[in-house]
């Protein structure tokens, strides 16, 4: 027992206490990582309807799930991203975001939490991609009313997740050396 105030904790609890903070902890840092990489380190497109952007956001998304799982990824994914469009002008996108980036996370750490391997990260990468170029050509139809408009969009997209995909297959490796 650990004493704590005059009330006696279990260690058990203690633990789980402690899994808690950490889970609570390495989420927060990536939903900084994933804003920040997002809005710092971007590229405005002068194509497509509603001008598009290219970032590196998906790059500690992609990092944070495939070492800490769908939980952390799913989350640092939409609200991250989420809250870059809130706070950068792209508003009417937040709810697609969060959800789209969310699935996003939660589809790389699902593929990853219990198969390791450069093969099942490529394929964990890939399936992110089929997530995003689907999920905003349906949602830039939504908010646009025009279904052939966010055909224009895919390629932007597809070139986010293709450098984002070089850049955590690169390093990914040697992080999860490193975080066992």
């Amino acid at each position: 027992m650990i004493e704590k105030s005059n009330t006696a904790i279990p260690v058990a609890e203690k633990q789980t206490t402690s899994s808690q903070i950490r889970f609570i902890t390495i989420t927060a840092m990536f939903i900084a990582l994933t804003y920040v990489f997002t809005a710092f380190v971007n590229i405005k497109l002068p194509i497509a309807a509603n001008g598009g952007l290219i970032h590196l956001g998906n790059v500690p998304l992609f990092i944070g799930a495939i070492l800490f799982g769908k939980k952390t990824g799913a989350i640092a994914g939409g609200v991250g991203m989420g809250l870059f469009d809130l706070l950068s002008g792209w508003t009417a996108w937040a709810p697609f975001t969060l959800v789209i980036v969310g699935l996003m996370g939660f589809a790389v750490g699902a593929i990853t939490e219990k198969r390791k391997g450069f093969g099942w990260n490529v394929l964990a990468i890939a399936v992110a991609c089929v997530i995003k170029v689907v999920g905003y050509y349906i949602a830039e139809g939504f908010i646009y009313g025009n279904w052939a408009a966010p055909v224009a969009s895919i390629p932007g997209n597809l070139v986010q997740i293709g450098v984002a995909a070089v850049i955590v297959l690169l390093v990914i490796g040697r992080l999860q050396k490193l975080v066992k």
